[in-house]
């Protein structure tokens, strides 16, 4: 794997306008089919949280916001409080539910892994991959790619109920 220095990209920005500096990307969003199926993927087989749930009856659809909570944080419930935690922090990923999608036979949406290719994936760090590989196999978690083969042998894709990929690293193995 060859790394690339940053001051030989063409249209890289070696000095973002001022005005960025206070930024932050919050969150990815990806729809889902069966928020049952989902929100118990990315909160027992993965340890998210739900941080924020909203609905939206007059459009019949409803979002979820999980993220990775440090351990002895209290998320706020009062709905000002809430939204300023919930979209002013890193990392959260927004779960889509157009209402009625779960009823339906087939996925009603793509989720980029299949022709034409878009969306890849999200990304998951563990502290000790192999475990955790180990544990997604005694859940009965599918693999679109188990550790240790294809040319990256030190991560892992597993899929979500939607088929989408969640790669998983361990910092310090690629």
């Amino acid at each position: 794997m060859e790394i690339l220095m940053t001051d030989n990209i063409p249209g890289l920005c070696q000095t973002p306008d001022a005005e960025t500096k206070k930024y932050v990307f919050n969150h990815t969003m990806l729809r889902v089919k069966d928020p049952k199926a989902s929100l118990d993927f990315y909160t027992r087989v993965l340890g998210m949280k739900l941080v924020r749930k909203l609905d939206f009856a007059e459009w019949k659809f409803s979002l979820f916001f999980l993220a990775y909570v440090p351990e002895g944080t209290t998320v706020p419930t009062e709905n000002e409080a809430n939204a300023k935690y919930t979209f002013g922090r890193e990392a959260v990923l927004e779960l889509t539910h157009n209402w009625g999608t779960e009823e339906q036979e087939a996925t009603p949406y793509h989720n980029g892994n299949s022709e034409p290719r878009g969306f890849g994936h999200i990304c998951v760090t563990v502290p000790d991959i192999k475990s955790a590989c180990e544990r997604f196999e005694k859940l009965g978690v599918n693999f679109q790619k188990r550790l240790g083969e294809g040319g990256m042998k030190n991560i892992a894709f597993i899929k979500d109920p939607d088929n989408y990929w969640i790669e998983i690293v361990q910092a310090g193995l690629l």
